[in-house]
């Protein structure tokens, strides 16, 4: 018995056509979540109770963090299968600390933190007052030798 083709409804076709089409438009739009997702991966109420000197120190933390795992995923998709390994092995990382980043900087505009000055240069001791060259420094002297201890005939006073 031969059946034909045209004897089925063309209704079934329709719906898995369309079932497969909305599937592929809702699996595109999650390609598109990896950057709005960051705060998922990070504790809001980490930074609360830091002061702004703290929040300083972990925002540069953050930001270098951030850069070096950058650095990484960007030299990690310059081999064979690069950017499977960069997904698998530094993308948590960045998104986590992505998060971090906003939940901190969050916190440094909550507090109207400020950055802190640059600290001023170190006075270098060898350089005299301005304007005058420094007197010459004395030379360090030379670390004195010492004589290795000798074995003594005494009981108990071996070298050890």
């Amino acid at each position: 018995m031969i059946i034909r083709a045209s004897v089925f409804p063309a209704w079934p076709r329709t719906a898995a056509s369309f079932a497969l089409l909305s599937l592929g438009l809702l699996l595109s739009g999650c390609a598109d979540i990896g950057e709005n997702v960051s705060t998922a991966f990070a504790d809001p109420a980490k930074y609360e109770l830091y002061d702004c000197k703290q929040l300083e120190t972990e925002r540069k933390t953050l930001a270098n963090r951030a850069a070096e795992l950058q650095g990484l995923m960007a030299k990690a998709e310059t081999g064979v299968a690069g950017s499977v390994v960069s997904e698998l092995a530094y993308r948590n990382d960045y998104v986590a600390v992505r998060g971090q980043t906003h939940f901190a900087e969050e916190a440094w505009r909550k507090n109207r933190c400020h950055e802190s000055p640059p600290a001023p240069p170190a006075a270098d001791s060898k350089l005299g007052p301005p304007g005058k060259p420094a007197g010459r420094a004395k030379p360090a002297k030379p670390a004195q030798l010492v004589k290795p201890a000798t074995m003594s005939s005494k009981s108990g006073a071996g070298a050890y």
